[in-house]
């Protein structure tokens, strides 16, 4: 067993009885007896924080040894993200005596500023600031809070997004682009910050912008780490399904409030207790989550997972400490103080902050035997034994747990079948197909994904779904067609025209189409020759893909580009060079991949444009430039002694390469770039140029 799980619930036994913690010491070879008196605390309720007087001990004792170490000389110096909810929880707890505390932090928090993770932090002082106004009636810090409020929603990408920093000056993010971690809360925050009294159309329009982008998830999985699919693995993505359950209750969306609540409900154990570099947000927003289902929701998340864990956490003197995750890993949140945290979730009966319930929820409280449903949906899964619970189920149990609400559960039924050795229960997954309910629809189309070829027959069937009115369902019957491979191929001429139509009103960033663009042009057609494909439809869905918001979705594009004639290329070539002069909006980490891919093709005809654009690409202070300066100095060499136009430029990269802050690590491309240059300037050889202003 885990033995935090073991020490955790012996805490738990002891608060609730006489206080005599028993253990058994080993010390210098020795084993004795100890026995640690601890303060008797009862135990907790089955709606607990409601109604919980052990989890009214703990706020009011938590919070007077909070306030304490508030006051210490170097408090300040702790992050600006636990410090923010730190005052959060002692405004939450109702108490007024600590507000001049945290009309203290209201004041730093109005003062912050910074160009460091900006998104990260603006999230939670904004929220500070504009709770304590709602709470306190206090408007001196709203000069402060509106300042920043507008600094995040200009800073915000053009596809609605926040990464690491605020936007670059042409919309797009840098780095490796959206991050959604630090993006939904600030989304929060602005929300809060406009109940507050901040009004302004900047903000009006970046809160939609990123609440459009979010609400693609809703009943398709957990928000992901950025512009990706829906996270299917776990229930909860390091705290983002409740950030996103909070985000919709704030803006008075229950069917975004009710999906992401019951994802946060179902994530436990294994599931909570990990997190992308640290669990400290995983264990932040499952509280202000679950509360939106109602006590009994609450009450059964803690005596699944919560009460062992919440109690190890707190340490002698009511304060927490983030503890990690179970096994040594890099953590970026070591030694960050987690009072806020938890103190916030034992604050939710008093509902004082919108954070802690101010606001009623907008879903009806659940009763006992949905919570139970609920909550079974995140048993069995553990990192290390991520199969053996669904392997042990029979093929009919499966098949029926492919109708649950859950996506990830339905994914783990799938990829259960799919390891099975005995014939593939196809027949049975086309008449789900039929379905009245979705969710039985979905699952049925996940596991004819997994079974791949074997679920050949379920072609007609799946490409009749294609043209369905719910969006996600013809994701998933294209998902389930690439996973068929060849046997699929008849519905490809449904599947490019499918591509070639513009976004619609209920899919506005194109997500089908980039769905369907890794299907077609990462499947379908990646082994397979084009001599039999509609030229014309072909040519309608490249260009209509060569727009799409994101940059992995216009790259897998680029794989065909070296199977097309010279004479099925002309037509599309102001669509390649505009993707090449233009980056995708989104998806940056990828965005280069079809940028490159089109001056390739470029240099592959002879066109002089792809000179100067393929050192456009370069972007040498830009991530993935390792990745960039090998295929561009390929293509360059594609010119031979017609290159020589351009050596002035190539002097000047060259140049970088050798100053650039990171030349050490640069210096192998920086040597072979410098042979590029030898190789131009010696170069007696010539090519025939094209220009794109050949008739």
């Amino acid at each position: 067993a885990d033995p935090r799980r073991e020490l955790g619930m012996a805490l738990t036994a002891a608060e609730a009885t006489d206080g005599k913690l028993s253990l058994l010491r080993w010390r210098a070879g020795q084993q004795s007896n100890a026995i640690i008196t601890l303060p008797v605390l009862g135990s907790y309720s089955a709606t607990a924080p409601y109604a919980c007087s052990k989890s009214a001990k703990i706020l009011q004792l938590g919070c007077t040894a909070l306030a304490k170490r508030m006051q210490q000389a170097n408090y300040e110096k702790i992050n600006p993200i636990p410090r923010a909810l730190n005052a959060l929880a002692l405004l939450a707890s109702g108490d007024e005596q600590y507000l001049p505390l945290v009309s203290r932090e209201a004041q730093w928090a109005a003062n912050f500023q910074t160009d460091a993770m900006a998104t990260w932090y603006y999230g939670y002082t904004i929220m500070l600031v504009a709770e304590y106004q709602m709470a306190t009636g206090d408007k001196r810090y709203q000069d402060g809070m509106r300042r920043m409020a507008l600094e995040a929603a200009k800073g915000q990408s053009n596809v609605g997004s926040w990464g690491h920093k605020f936007a670059q000056p042409d919309g797009r993010l840098s780095g490796y682009g959206m991050m959604n971690a630090p993006g939904v809360p600030l989304t929060a925050s602005l929300v809060l910050a406009r109940l507050a009294g901040v009004n302004d159309p900047a903000l009006d329009l970046a809160i939609e912008r990123s609440a459009t982008l979010i609400r693609f998830y809703i009943g398709k999985g957990a928000i992901p780490y950025g512009d990706h699919a829906p996270w299917t693995q776990t229930h909860e993505d390091n705290g983002k399904s409740g950030m996103a359950a909070y985000l919709f209750h704030l803006l008075g969306e229950p069917k975004g409030a009710d999906f992401f609540s019951s994802m946060a409900l179902a994530s436990h154990d294994a599931e909570r207790d990990g997190g992308h570099t640290g669990n400290y947000t995983n264990m932040l927003w499952a509280m202000p989550a679950i509360a939106l289902s109602g006590p009994n929701a609450t009450g059964a998340w803690m005596k699944e997972f919560g009460a062992w864990n919440f109690d190890l956490t707190r340490r002698w003197d009511g304060t927490f400490l983030h503890q990690g995750q179970p096994e040594p890993k890099n953590d970026s949140f070591a030694k960050w103080d987690a009072s806020g945290t938890f103190l916030l979730a034992y604050a939710m009966p008093q509902k004082k902050i919108y954070l802690t319930g101010k606001k009623a929820a907008s879903i009806p409280p659940r009763n006992a035997k949905d919570v139970e449903t609920i909550i079974a949906a995140g048993r069995g899964w553990t990192n290390k034994d991520r199969f053996s619970f669904y392997d042990q189920k029979t093929s009919a149990e499966l098949l029926e747990t492919l109708r649950s609400w859950s996506p990830t559960v339905r994914e783990r039924a799938a990829l259960s079948l799919a390891r099975r050795k005995s014939a593939p229960p196809v027949t049975e997954l086309i008449a789900m197909l039929q379905a009245s309910d979705l969710s039985s629809c979905y699952g049925a189309c996940a596991a004819l994904a997994q079974l791949k070829g074997a679920a050949a027959p379920a072609v007609d069937h799946l490409s009749k779904l294609l043209t369905h009115n719910d969006l996600w369902l013809r994701i998933q019957a294209a998902d389930a067609l690439g996973g068929i491979g060849q046997a699929a191929m008849p519905t490809l001429p449904k599947l490019l025209e499918r591509i070639a139509l513009p976004p619609s009103k209920d899919d506005p960033r194109g997500m089908e189409q980039r769905y369907l663009c890794s299907v077609v042009f990462s499947q379908l057609l990646n082994n397979h020759p084009l001599t039999n494909v509609d030229s014309k439809l072909l040519q309608k869905a490249i260009i209509a893909s060569l727009k799409n918001q994101d940059g992995r979705a216009r790259s897998v594009v680029g794989t065909i580009y070296d199977k097309l004639s010279y004479e099925q290329l002309k037509p599309l070539l102001p669509a390649i060079h505009e993707a090449i002069v233009k980056p995708a909006p989104s998806g940056e980490m990828f965005a280069s991949g079809i940028r490159l891919s089109g001056c390739e093709i470029l240099a592959k005809h002879h066109y002089a444009e792809g000179m100067k654009l393929s050192l456009d690409v370069l972007e040498l202070d830009n991530w993935g430039k390792k990745d960039r300066i090998p295929r561009v100095i390929k293509a360059l060499q594609s010119y031979e002694g017609s290159a020589k136009v351009i050596l002035p430029e190539l002097r000047k990269v060259l140049e970088t390469l050798k100053t650039h802050k990171e030349a050490k690590s640069l210096a192998p491309m920086t040597e072979k770039f410098a042979e590029l240059i030898k190789q131009v300037e010696s170069s007696t050889k010539t090519v025939a140029l094209r220009t794109f202003q050949q008739p």
